[in-house]
């Protein structure tokens, strides 16, 4: 498997002393968010990171870990999806696609390796405990994303919660087979939308019937880090 870590973002909700850095360099007792998720990183031989804001504050990190690196030059006007398809040189039958703004369980690497030859999405179980931690009833209703799942296969992410709260929610890792890859990517150059957010985008290609994702979900420990009320929400529970 081949990972490829999406780390161009710059952080724009956090407090002002964290934006003179890529987000995924901001301090979580005393340790980067990158550093925390070293276990899971190392299992992979085959690594590469997308960097954009910043990007001479990663090359430490990158060398040190022996990541592959492509630059998103137009991060500020682009979004993930974007940086994504930066990738040109796919050379292992899947790859890992994963947020560099989360912190989580290395254990997470086996219920990616279970699913062999086919498209997954990792989904958190027990999230709104965690997202009580982070803001109000209110806020869930805004931040959380609706979340469709029918026998154990992906119908629809993304988007306002209408109604009752889903089940799960995305944890921002994925695994997409090698061919499944190129027809997303083909995908996104024929929509030409650079600002799509990845979940409109994988919504957008469930409903084209470009791909299909069987859903993996999890109690393993995991945190989504945005602003500084996440930073510490996250310090508290990672001591």
């Amino acid at each position: 498997m081949q990972l490829v870590l999406l780390a161009a973002g710059r952080g724009s909700r956090l407090p002002k002393k964290y934006r003179n850095q890529p987000k995924c360099l901001a301090q979580i007792n005393n340790k980067t968010i990158l550093n925390h998720n070293l276990k899971f990183y190392n299992k992979f031989k085959n690594k590469t990171i997308i960097t954009g804001y910043r990007s001479d504050k990663l090359k430490n990190f990158i060398k040190s870990n022996k990541f592959n690196s492509i630059h998103n030059k137009d991060f500020l006007s682009t979004n993930m999806v974007h940086s994504l398809f930066k990738i040109r040189k796919i050379t292992e039958k899947e790859i890992i696609v994963c947020y560099s703004d989360i912190i989580f369980d290395p254990l997470i690497y086996k219920s990616l390796s279970q699913f062999k030859n086919k498209n997954m999405i990792l989904l958190k179980k027990n999230w709104l405990k965690v997202w009580k931690g982070r803001m109000s009833n209110k806020e869930i209703l805004k931040d959380a994303e609706n979340v469709i799942v029918k026998k154990k296969m992906l119908l629809s992410i993304g988007g306002k919660i209408l109604k009752n709260l889903p089940k799960y929610q995305y944890m921002g890792i994925m695994k997409i087979r090698n061919l499944d890859f190129l027809k997303l990517r083909n995908f996104y150059k024929k929509i030409n939308d650079q600002k799509i957010d990845f979940t409109s985008f994988i919504d957008l290609a469930l409903k084209n019937k470009i791909i299909k994702f069987q859903i993996s979900t999890t109690n393993r420990y995991w945190f989504e880090l945005d602003n500084l009320k996440d930073i510490k929400f996250t310090e508290k529970k990672l001591i």
